[in-house]
């Protein structure tokens, strides 16, 4: 199988760090009904996403998305690609985030049957390679009604 040309990725993550944001992302949208992160700065040390909201989750709320994400890394599912033409695309994912000039062809990366999404990152093979999720610190915008959460693996 030939695999399509995809434009060239303008960043390296941290694979562990990066399939962690995935699956924080889902986690998100199923425990809140959110949309997947409105702006992500992913690192090896520590990473931050911001999610829009209508009200400053709880404290109880912090630790049930931690538990969740945690839970799902510990379920060893695998990471895998596929690719599709963005015309497939359509209507199954949000294309407003692709670069302008992509190319057709995109991939989708899949944690097992947790979470799928259009994506040029680096990835783990397995979720089992990410290690724990914790919440480090999380903060509200009440003008913007964002919340941020700064989180590490250990």
């Amino acid at each position: 199988m030939i695999q399509p040309q995809l434009n060239e990725h303008n960043k390296q993550e941290y694979p562990p760090m990066h399939t962690c944001e995935h699956i924080v992302n889902r986690t998100m949208i199923n425990l809140f009904g959110c949309g997947r992160s409105v702006s992500a700065h992913i690192e090896r040390k520590k990473s931050k996403l911001n999610y829009l909201l209508e009200a400053c989750p709880s404290e109880t709320d912090v630790k049930r998305l931690e538990d969740a994400v945690n839970s799902v890394i510990a379920r060893a599912l695998p990471v895998t690609m596929e690719y599709i033409t963005q015309e497939e695309a359509k209507g199954r994912f949000d294309l407003e985030r692709l670069p302008e000039g992509a190319s057709d062809a995109v991939r989708i990366v899949k944690v097992g049957d947790y979470d799928e999404c259009l994506c040029a990152g680096i990835h783990v093979n397995n979720t089992s390679e990410i290690g724990q999720f914790k919440i480090i610190s999380h903060d509200w915008d009440e003008n913007t009604k964002q919340w941020r959460i700064r989180f590490k693996l250990i």
